[in-house]
């Protein structure tokens, strides 16, 4: 009887526990974005100020639940000399969150190379992403239109379950639908079994 009810018990309160990268060009809003989603999905979270967060020099760790799941998040570091380091964290990852610099029209081709750079990766296959175009909130930003003629090429993005958003990791604008349609993806499409059960 026991183990019957321990059973029980433990369907009831597993969490299926999900990796998450986000990835893209140093200075593009990611830890920023981070903090952010941490402010919406953890409840008394303070951190710290989004104005002053300094750009990540290789990982930046996190962790959510919602929708019954937990997503850790890699933020990792986007500085050039880093880049060739992003493949070491394909295996096993349930999802990915490209975050584009919306207001940096000089650097755009070059996120949009790495981009198609990461996508090439066999590893990457069929797991579903998130395209950010972040610093929505600065009038002179790159509308999401013209991010998504850029960025949503099929050719490039295959066959996935793939969304571009309009965000501001600063002012919080987009960052509950993202991760709200990201967590949906993955469990509709999860190519990798949970990264473990949580009792």
């Amino acid at each position: 009887m026991y183990h019957l009810i321990s059973g029980l018990w433990n369907e009831c309160v597993q969490i299926d526990e999900y990796n998450v990268l986000i990835v893209g060009l140093d200075n593009a809003g990611k830890s920023t974005f981070l903090e952010s989603v941490k402010r919406k999905f953890i409840r008394g979270y303070k951190g710290m100020d989004l104005k002053y967060i300094p750009s990540t020099i290789g990982l930046n760790l996190g962790e959510i639940v919602t929708d019954k799941i937990q997503l850790n998040f890699f933020d990792l570091g986007g500085q050039r000399e880093l880049q060739h380091l992003w493949k070491k964290y394909y295996e096993g990852v349930h999802g990915i969150i490209y975050v584009i610099d919306s207001n940096d029209r000089v650097r755009i081709q070059e996120s949009k190379e790495l981009f198609e750079n990461m996508l090439r990766n066999e590893k990457t296959n069929g797991i579903p992403l998130v395209i950010l175009a972040n610093k929505q909130d600065i009038q002179e930003s790159i509308k999401i239109k013209e991010i998504m003629m850029e960025f949503d090429e099929y050719s490039i993005i295959g066959p996935r379950d793939c969304r571009t958003i309009a965000v501001s990791g600063l002012t919080g604008y987009g960052i509950e639908e993202a991760i709200k349609w990201l967590s949906a993806a993955i469990k509709r499409h999860s190519i990798v079994k949970p990264a473990r059960n949580k009792e």
